[in-house]
């Protein structure tokens, strides 16, 4: 039987706090076995471009990622996002290598097309995965902790979105591991009402999450991260947890997409 993995996405809100990034960190560290962390960081982004003066847009919450601000998530997200986070990890006795999609080439995309005629400038689309070389990595006991950035293989880093690059990096790993996928991002899971955390669905089949979004239940930003949930069940991720940060230390919690 394959060992399990449980692979980790947290959203910028979460890691770019002081307080909910030290809760994180303990619980992530407390997590058995072996384990992966993959991280955003859109509001330091911001926030640094900002102070840089470089403007930031956003096209249905997408980062328009131009010369100047690719430069700009480079820095934040594989750096100071990315470090502090390894840094913190260290403290809690993790031995947590902090990476993106260029560091042994372990991810690559390719630069994205324009859609509805948008350019999203220097944007990735994952195309491939280095599983093999993660393995070690990770057979090796130490833990990656990747940042949302990829490279095109010919000198190009690309701003790519964590959550595509955890099922990305989640279907390539369930070649070696048993691969528990879990989104952490600000409410309880998928709720029948998004303003009461007590309605949380705590099982979500196929034919429930088309009845919720017939229903406008299941709307905006949740179809993708759904739709990213199913495809790594068909990729064989054996179970996919979306659910607040702060159960990490209780997985039986949340919603748990099941094929």
């Amino acid at each position: 039987m394959a060992e399990q993995l449980t692979i980790i996405k947290v959203g910028g809100k979460i890691v770019e706090a002081p307080d909910t990034l030290s809760r994180l960190l303990a619980d992530f560290a407390a997590i058995d076995g072996k384990k992966v962390l993959v991280h955003g960081g859109g509001r330091s982004a911001t926030h640094i471009a900002s102070q840089l003066g470089v403007e930031t847009h956003m096209v249905d919450g997408r980062r328009i990622t131009d010369d100047a601000m690719l430069e700009v998530v480079t820095m934040v997200y594989g750096g100071l996002v990315n470090k502090r986070i390894v840094a913190g990890l260290q403290a809690a006795g993790v031995n947590a290598l902090g990476m993106t999609g260029a560091d042994m080439d372990i991810i690559r995309s390719v630069k994205r097309p324009l859609r509805d005629g948008i350019d999203y400038g220097w944007v990735g689309d994952v195309s491939r995965v280095d599983g093999v070389a993660l393995s070690r990595i990770i057979d090796g006991g130490i833990v990656p902790v990747i940042a949302p950035l990829t490279h095109d293989g010919h000198g190009h880093m690309l701003n790519t979105n964590a959550d595509t690059m955890a099922g990305s990096v989640a279907c390539a790993l369930a070649r070696h591991y048993d691969v528990r996928l879990v989104f952490c991002f600000e409410k309880e899971g998928v709720l029948l009402d998004e303003n009461d955390d007590s309605t949380v669905v705590s099982q979500l089949t196929r034919n429930c999450y088309a009845g919720l979004k017939d229903k406008g239940i299941v709307s905006g930003g949740m179809i993708p991260k759904l739709d990213n949930a199913f495809a790594t069940i068909d990729a064989g991720v054996s179970e996919v947890v979306i659910t607040k940060a702060s159960n990490l230390n209780d997985l039986s919690r949340g919603t748990h997409v099941v094929g």
